[in-house]
């Protein structure tokens, strides 16, 4: 396990600048977008689903953007999802969409509380919520594999996994995640410093049947700034061990300069998904400061894995 402070300087070492995109969303009047998901195809239509929110809120909702030539264009008559930090896989040839709902805190009302919850549908205006995670954990994700399983990583923080953790475990269908068995995944081993955290944002089923996680590492500095940066590990879900370490793959500097949510919120960037293409390169698609989309090339994390 290394600090981000010696991932950093590993990554710095071997970084290539390369080309860089804020992206261009159209029907949300003066709201940011960001945190977005990579896009994906539903319909015949290419699709990024993002966070949509006030600069001096936190109350978000997710809008689904469809490509139409130089922009993405907010979508009508799709399903009204009250979350933040979208996330998108398939399972059993159905959309699960994903996002991180907000609400008072039962203990204390004048504070918030927040889980993970799965919706599930053919198409996006026909989305209907399967499943809500613990309350106090985000960035749950899953991933079907190729013998019908699926991988669940979470996301522990306090007693079992200080500020932010990564879990696993396999469960043989939808029916058996269960908050219980999301609580109880074990922790990977030790991949985040005490004083550090992160999760997963998106699982790839990579062709040796290992598990690319594209996720994100974070850090306080000593004047209480978050530091974010996009990362990568690989899982074999066979043994539920990381057999390639967490390694940075993007960080903020990378990025076209933008507005932030506020000063502590400057240097982050929120892995969102990760195009894989042909020719070894792939796109990072990530939010930005927490006000921003970005698309970014880079080498495909994955490929030298996959063996």
């Amino acid at each position: 396990m290394k600090e981000i402070v010696k991932l950093l300087k590993e990554y710095r070492e071997k970084n290539e600048a390369m080309a860089v995109e804020r992206l261009r969303f159209i029907g949300c009047s003066d709201l940011d977008v960001y945190n977005i998901t990579a896009p994906f195809n539903v319909n015949g239509m290419e699709v990024i689903a993002g966070r949509i929110e006030a600069r001096d809120s936190e109350m978000a909702h997710i809008g689904f953007f469809e490509k139409q030539n130089d922009a993405w264009v907010l979508l009508e008559n799709t399903t009204e999802l009250a979350l933040q930090d979208p996330f998108v896989t398939k399972i059993d040839n159905a959309w699960i969409i994903g996002g991180v709902e907000v609400f008072p805190s039962a203990e204390n009302p004048a504070k918030l509380a927040w889980r993970t919850c799965l919706y599930r549908g053919m198409s996006l205006n026909d989305l209907t919520l399967v499943f809500r995670g613990p309350v106090g954990m985000k960035d749950l994700r899953l991933k079907q594999l190729a013998n019908g399983e699926i991988a669940v990583f979470t996301r522990s923080q306090g007693k079992k996994g200080g500020r932010g953790k990564i879990g696993f475990c396999l469960v043989k269908n939808l029916a058996e995640l269960t908050v219980a068995c999301v609580e109880e995944a074990p922790l990977l081993a030790p991949h985040f410093a005490d004083e550090e955290w992160g999760g997963a944002n998106e699982i790839h089923l990579l062709k040796n049947g290992q598990l690319g996680v594209l996720g994100h590492i974070a850090n306080f500095d000593s004047t209480g700034n978050r530091h974010y940066y996009a990362a990568v590990c690989v899982i074999d879900p066979a043994t539920s061990e990381i057999v390639v370490p967490m390694t940075i793959i993007s960080e903020r500097a990378d990025f076209l300069e933008g507005p932030a949510k506020r000063p502590d919120l400057v240097d982050v960037v929120f892995s969102g998904g990760l195009i894989r293409k042909p020719n070894g390169t792939a796109d990072l698609y990530a939010g930005i400061s927490d006000a921003d989309a970005q698309k970014r090339v880079i080498r495909d994390p994955f490929m030298k894995f996959e063996g």
